[in-house]
C-alpha cells in the first residue's frame, strides 16, 4: 500500500477479502494513532491546545451534513436516500432536539471558546479547512460507491470515542461528562452507520476494479483524518500557527 492507494498487490477477489483489507486500513491508518491523539487522550496537551483541536475539529463536525447532503443527491434510488437522511439529523437535530453540531458547540463552550468565533470558523487552521473541503468534493465527484466508502472510518470510531471520553476526563479538570456528550451519543450512532456502509460496499463492489475502489476511498479518508491533525501537531505543539489563525490564551 501506499499513501494514496493499496496499490497492486492486494487480492480482493471476494467481500471477504474485501471486508479484511478495509479493516487492515483501519488498523493502520485511523487517526487515533496519530501523535496528537495520543498526547490528547493521554493528558499531555494543555487547555489551549485542546481548545485548538476542538476548534478546529467544529468545522469537520459542522460540515458533515453538508457532505451526507451531497451524497444524497447521487442517488436515485429513494431506500438509500431515506437509510443516509438519519445521517443529517443526528448532526443538525430536528426540532426540539437536539444533534451533534450542538453538542459540539456543549463542547467548546465547556472549554472556553466563544460560540460565534467557533461558528465563525475564522480561527481554524487553513488545512483544516482544505481537508474538510477536499472530502466534500470528494463525495460529489467520484462514483456513489466510493461516496458511501469513504464514509466506513465509523468502523473505527467507537474505540476512539472510548479512549477520548475515559482518557479526557481522567486528565483534565476542565473536561466534566457534560461537555463530552458527542461522544457519548456518537457510540451508538457510529456503529449503526457503519455497518451499512460496509453491507453497502460489499454488496455493491463487485468487481476487483470497484474493491479496489471502496478501499482506496477509505484510504483517501483516513489521509482526511489524519492530516488534520499534522497541522495541529505543526501548529500548536510544535509552535508554528500560521497567520491569523487561533492563538491560544492559556499556555
Amino acid at each position: 500500500m501506499t499513501a494514496l492507494s493499496i496499490g497492486n498487490d492486494i487480492r480482493l477477489n471476494s467481500t471477504e477479502e474485501l471486508e479484511a483489507t478495509l479493516r487492515h486500513i483501519g488498523a493502520t491508518r485511523y487517526h487515533s494513532l496519530h501523535p496528537f491523539h495520543k498526547l490528547l487522550h493521554g493528558g499531555k496537551l494543555n487547555k489551549g491546545q485542546v481548545q485548538a483541536w476542538a476548534l478546529n475539529r467544529y468545522y469537520y463536525q459542522s460540515t458533515i451534513p453538508l457532505k451526507d447532503a451531497v451524497v444524497i443527491s447521487r442517488f436515485r434510488d429513494r431506500a438509500t436516500r431515506l437509510e443516509w437522511r438519519h445521517r443529517i439529523e443526528d448532526h443538525d437535530g430536528d426540532v426540539g432536539s437536539e444533534g451533534g453540531i450542538e453538542r459540539w458547540i456543549k463542547l467548546t463552550e465547556g472549554l472556553g471558546l466563544d460560540t460565534a468565533y467557533v461558528e465563525s470558523t475564522e480561527g481554524i487552521l487553513p488545512a483544516t479547512r482544505f481537508a474538510v473541503e477536499a472530502y466534500v468534493h470528494f463525495c460529489r465527484e467520484k462514483s456513489p460507491l466510493e461516496a458511501i466508502a469513504s464514509s466506513l472510518t465509523e468502523l473505527f470510531a467507537p474505540s476512539i470515542h472510548e479512549e477520548r471520553i475515559s482518557g479526557m476526563l481522567e486528565h483534565y479538570d476542565f473536561v466534566n461528562p457534560d461537555i463530552m456528550s458527542y461522544f457519548k451519543r456518537r457510540l451508538t450512532q457510529a456503529p449503526r452507520d457503519a455497518n451499512f456502509a460496509l453491507d453497502y460496499v460489499k454488496k455493491h463492489a463487485r468487481t476487483a476494479e470497484e474493491r479496489a475502489a471502496v478501499c482506496n476511498a477509505l484510504i483517501f479518508k483516513t489521509n482526511v483524518l489524519w492530516v488534520q491533525l499534522d497541522a495541529l501537531y505543526h501548529a500548536y505543539v510544535d509552535g508554528h500557527i500560521p497567520p491569523g489563525a487561533f492563538v491560544p490564551k492559556v499556555s
